[in-house]
């Protein structure tokens, strides 16, 4: 049977954190220099001198991509129980994955054809 005082070291390892954090913040903020020159204040781009504007928007096709790529790379993770245990899982293990690998077949079907993954249009 667990009580509250089972949680009091996750407490004081929570308070220890976050006491760190908050100190470690003040303590730059009250011991670090305070000049200010445009040039530290000029926004920096991993040494790259800034062309145009930032606000500049992007092509919806990054995002996509992005989205797909994160989808489909998250469906192929539910691979790895399978085929860790595909003896115990037996027939009826075979015919889950074969349903999901159909799904996600038809899934990369209907992206290629709408035109998703093509980067000229």
């Amino acid at each position: 049977m667990q009580t509250s005082f089972d949680y009091i070291p996750i407490v004081i390892l929570f308070l220890l954190a976050a006491g760190f954090v908050i100190g470690t913040i003040v303590a730059t903020h009250f011991l670090g220099p305070k000049r200010s020159t445009d040039e530290k204040l000029d926004n920096f781009e991993s040494g790259i001198e800034q062309i145009g504007n930032a606000r500049r928007p992007f092509s919806i096709k990054y995002y996509l991509v992005a989205i797909l790529f994160v989808l489909f790379d998250v469906e192929v993770i539910f691979f790895y129980p399978y085929a860790v245990n595909f003896r115990e899982l037996g027939w009826e293990g075979f015919a889950a994955v074969s349903t999901f690998i159909g799904l996600f077949l038809i899934m990369y079907i209907y992206v290629r054809k709408k035109g998703a993954l093509d980067w000229e249009k």
